[in-house]
C-alpha cells in the first residue's frame, strides 16, 4: 500500500505538468465566430497553444489574431487555413530560431517579432505559387486564382521555379503561378474580394510597424509569458510533491497503527 500511494502522487505530478501549458508557445489574443485548431473544437481568446504543427482555420465572417512568444503576430481573415510547420525559438540560442508557416486557403497579415529582426533567413512562409521569406516585415498576403502580396513595411523575398525577387514597401505583388515570376502590381489592380481583405487586415491594430521586442515574451492582455509558464509548472510540480508526501506519510501512519 506504501508504494502504491507513492505511485498515485507521482501519477498526480504527470497529470499536473500538461495542464500547466509549459510547452504553449502561441496565445489566441482574439477570437471572432468560428475558430478552430486541429480541428479539435472552437478555440477562444487569451487560449495558449503549442505552435508546431499547429493548423488552424476560420469559418466565414471568422477572425482570428494570434501572437508567438518572440512576439511575431498573425491575424487570420475568413475561411482561412494556415498551418504552423514549424516553431523554434529560444530568447539565448538564436541559431536555433526556426518559423515556417504554411497558407493553404485564404487571407492573413503577418508582423514579424523577435526571429524576423535577428534571423531573418530562418522565417518563411509557403504559399501553393511561391516561398515568401519574411524580412523584418509587415505585410498581408490573400489567395484567389493567384497569389496577392501587399508589403506594409520592410521587406519581402518571393521566390520559385521562376526566379525570385525582393519586394520593398510600400508594394503589391501577384503571382499568378508556381512557373511565373513574381510581379509588382497596383494597388487599383488588386481584385475586389482581395482588397476587400487587405482592407479588414489593415485596419487591426498590431502596432506602428514593427516592434522590436525583447525576449519575445507575451504578457498583460497578451496572455501568460514563458517566465508564467515556468512558474505555474514549478507550484504544479510542489502540489504534486506535496501529494506525494501526504500519500506516503498516510500510508506509513496506517501501517504503524495497523502493528
Amino acid at each position: 500500500m506504501h508504494r502504491t500511494g507513492i505511485a498515485v502522487g507521482w501519477f498526480a505530478v504527470c497529470c499536473l505538468l500538461p495542464a500547466s501549458g509549459a510547452f504553449a508557445d502561441g496565445i489566441f489574443l482574439s477570437v471572432s465566430g468560428d475558430v478552430q485548431a486541429n480541428g479539435a473544437g472552437p478555440v477562444a481568446a487569451a487560449q495558449r497553444f503549442q505552435a508546431a504543427g499547429t493548423t488552424i482555420r476560420t469559418g466565414a465572417d471568422s477572425r482570428a489574431v494570434l501572437r508567438l512568444d518572440d512576439g511575431h503576430s498573425l491575424v487570420l481573415y475568413e475561411k482561412t487555413e494556415l498551418r504552423i510547420a514549424e516553431y523554434r525559438f529560444d530568447r539565448d540560442r538564436p541559431q536555433q530560431d526556426s518559423l515556417r508557416l504554411q497558407l493553404l486557403q485564404g487571407a492573413l497579415r503577418s508582423v514579424t517579432g523577435l526571429m524576423g529582426q535577428r534571423s531573418r533567413d530562418r522565417v518563411m512562409l509557403t504559399l501553393p505559387q511561391a516561398n515568401v521569406a519574411l524580412k523584418g516585415t509587415d505585410f498581408m498576403v490573400a489567395l484567389a486564382d493567384s497569389a496577392y502580396l501587399s508589403v506594409l513595411y520592410g521587406a519581402v523575398a518571393v521566390g520559385n521555379t521562376a526566379g525570385s525577387a525582393t519586394f520593398a514597401s510600400p508594394a503589391n505583388v501577384v503571382i499568378a503561378k508556381s512557373d511565373t515570376p513574381p510581379a509588382s502590381l497596383a494597388g487599383s489592380d488588386l481584385p475586389p474580394p482581395v482588397a476587400a481583405a487587405f482592407a479588414a487586415l489593415r485596419s487591426v491594430a498590431l502596432g506602428p510597424g514593427i516592434e522590436p521586442r525583447s525576449g519575445g515574451a507575451s504578457s498583460g492582455a497578451f496572455g501568460a509569458s514563458p517566465s508564467a509558464n515556468l512558474a505555474a509548472t514549478a507550484g504544479a510540480l510542489f502540489l504534486g510533491v506535496v501529494a506525494v508526501v501526504a500519500a506516503a506519510s498516510t500510508q506509513q501512519a496506517s501501517t504503524t497503527s495497523n502493528h
